[in-house]
């Protein structure tokens, strides 16, 4: 038997339906790990996600993705990130989308979105930006949102950052994880976007014009934007001891025409490619470039 809630997620709400008796502690633990945290409520009526045991798979109709997960990884906070993941057809059906991305709001209450490669600085950089003022609104995970009016605005990220320490000898353990504040509570209007570099080899900082796109830049979007909807973030099965799995049979037609077109939306914002030495300096270029 199962039983009809309604979880909410990354800025998205849809009925689930769960094995009678499951555990969710450990999912609504993860709920500062995700954008829009993760909430489960009283609901009934037809499920958009049908999650159960078994041997992991999913399979999905134009209406319902079928998700199963082993037995002893239902009461764990795989739990949400499978639902995050799996629901996000629904949010780019609403015209929202999961990005790899850092995001803050200037001081005039327009967001940046600060992209890159693990390691490129966006955390580090993030938190000098925080020191000249600016509010975080999202670390590595942020939602962006395109409304009726065309505008493209950006929905409050994943609250929490986890920070290597400075000392190398240290680098093997976990990463302590840190509440970003002050923090973003509405979403704000996209006002620039920014692709880092920082690494010490960079002589000075310097930003250079990203539009018009590269081959290699939109390449490279068109992989950020369908980075969820192919569950590549969340594995469930693959190759032993291999950090991929099947892309999953969840995307559509008219959300990969979407997101072509949000693509093009992307390439007439004011968009930047920087290089600097340090955060700090990352920092200072952005907020000296942004104030003008």
């Amino acid at each position: 038997m199962s039983t009809a809630v309604a979880v909410t997620t990354g800025h998205v709400t849809a009925v689930l339906r769960l094995p009678d008796g499951t555990d969710t502690a450990a999912a609504a633990r993860a709920a500062r790990m995700l954008p829009g945290g993760w909430h489960l409520a009283p609901a009934a009526g037809p499920a958009r996600l049908d999650i159960g045991a078994g041997p992991a798979s999913i399979t999905a109709t134009a209406r319902t993705i079928r998700l199963r997960l082993p037995a002893r990884q239902l009461p764990t906070d795989t739990l949400a990130y499978v639902t995050y993941t799996a629901l996000e057809r629904l949010r780019q059906q609403r015209h929202l989308v999961s990005v790899h991305a850092n995001a803050l709001v200037a001081p005039d209450g327009r967001a940046v979105l600060l992209l890159g490669s693990k390691g490129t600085g966006k955390t580090t950089t993030t938190l000098a930006l925080a020191g000249h003022g600016w509010t975080h609104a999202g670390d590595d995970l942020v939602v962006l949102a395109e409304d009726g009016d065309g505008t493209l605005s950006v929905l409050p990220g994943k609250p929490t950052a986890a920070l290597r320490p400075a000392d190398p000898a240290l680098h093997h353990l976990p990463k302590p994880l840190l509440d970003l504040a002050p923090f973003a509570l509405r979403p704000a209007p996209l006002a620039l976007i920014v692709r880092l570099g920082v690494h010490p080899a960079a002589a000075t900082g310097r930003l250079a014009a990203a539009t018009p796109f590269t081959v290699n830049e939109r390449l490279r979007l068109h992989e950020m934007l369908a980075r969820y909807i192919s569950g590549l973030p969340t594995p469930l099965t693959g190759v032993s001891r291999a950090p991929f799995g099947p892309v999953w049979p969840i995307d559509t037609p008219s959300c990969a025409r979407w997101r072509c077109h949000l693509l093009g939306r992307l390439e007439r914002t004011p968009y930047l490619y920087l290089h600097a030495p340090s955060a700090q300096a990352a920092a200072d270029l952005i907020a000296r470039e942004y104030t003008g």
